[in-house]
């Protein structure tokens, strides 16, 4: 009897899906987007530790587009793995992109409560017309709980140990309307994280919406969607987890673009865009209907990471990454001119 050589299986596995832009509106394409990659995901997420959401969950961050959300994932609440999440800007930030776009800052307090409780109709008239207007950081905790208690989520960066591996969520303090402002605490914290019982043979995953400059599709400097303000203070605390893989979402770049994965070396985490489950751009600069998302295999000397076209049901060609494990600075010498080279 010939022996047959079963395949390897992965240590662990995960999906990692981002800006899903639930609406308001059932039938919405995004929504709609949303059920398909679900409904997709569940037929190879056996065995999960995991869906992985970086950011811009709704539209708006409104209660409706939150029930959708809930009336969406109850579809599949028996079959999905677990999912967590990452804010976005536009589930916390300062501004409703809509037409024309609202300012929360201009508006009182109780006039940001109705647009939240309610819709942004309510609010059309004259937005800040009547007192004061909303501070920023009430502004900012007053969608962070809104988003807290729609998700589950502790706060705007949190982490978890899943089946031996550490999973890492940064998020925004501030009510940006694009960007992400993480305050000092927050970086010693996931300087802190990061080294918890590290290893360099074992990935470290984090995930934050907006890409660091320079690094993935769509966060070059000329295309304009990167978005963090610590930028640099941030490449440095990375910088000294190599074996770390970062995921963003923010600029919605398909995965058939370049620069999907931004190879770090020993210098820098591994980083990849997640592309966009509601709709995807291209490297023309140009608005693309589709929907894509990440599959990540765990084994003990290798990170793969798969794109999936969530509208065909089908693996993307030429979107496969396999990063080999471990990834060991040098020198420290080099560990310090990465930290001045970021």
């Amino acid at each position: 009897m010939e022996n047959i050589i079963k395949p390897e299986q992965p240590l662990a596995c995960f999906q990692v899906i981002t800006d899903t832009h639930v609406t308001d509106r059932a039938d919405h394409i995004h929504n709609r987007h949303l059920e398909k990659a679900l409904a997709d995901i569940t037929l190879y997420s056996s065995g999960s530790s995991g869906i992985m959401h970086v950011g811009d969950l709704t539209d708006r961050g409104l209660p409706e587009e939150y029930r959708q959300l809930h009336r969406i994932l109850s579809i599949y609440q028996e079959s999905l793995p677990e999912i967590r999440y990452t804010v976005g800007n536009h589930d916390i930030g300062a501004t409703l992109w809509q037409d024309p776009p609202l300012d929360l800052t201009t508006m009182t307090e109780d006039e940001v409560e109705r647009v939240l409780e309610h819709s942004a109709a309510t609010a059309k008239g004259e937005p800040g017309s009547t007192g004061e207007s909303v501070l920023p950081f009430t502004l900012w905790e007053k969608r962070l709980n809104k988003f807290a208690v729609a998700t589950g989520m502790k706060g705007s960066y949190h982490d978890h140990w899943i089946n031996g591996y550490h999973y890492i969520f940064l998020g925004t303090e501030q009510p940006h309307p694009k960007n992400c402002d993480m305050s000092a605490e927050q970086l010693e914290w996931l300087a802190t994280k990061l080294s918890e019982d590290a290893s360099p043979d074992r990935p470290i995953f984090v995930f934050l919406h907006q890409p660091l400059i320079d690094t993935v599709a769509g966060s070059m400097k000329e295309q304009g969607w990167y978005g963090v303000n610590q930028d640099t203070e941030l490449k440095a605390v990375l910088s000294h987890y190599p074996q770390a893989f970062l995921f963003s979402g923010h600029t919605h770049w398909q995965l058939e673009a370049k620069r999907t994965m931004y190879d770090g070396g020993d210098q820098m985490p591994t980083m990849f865009n997640a592309a966009s489950v509601g709709y995807l751009w291209t490297d023309q600069d140009e608005h693309l209907e589709g929907s894509q998302g990440l599959h990540v295999d765990v084994y003990h000397d290798r990170v793969v990471v798969k794109g999936r076209d969530f509208v065909t049901g089908t693996w993307i060609e030429n979107a496969e990454y396999v990063v080999q494990l471990p990834k060991i600075k040098k020198t420290a010498t080099n560990h310090l001119q990465s930290d001045d080279s970021l």
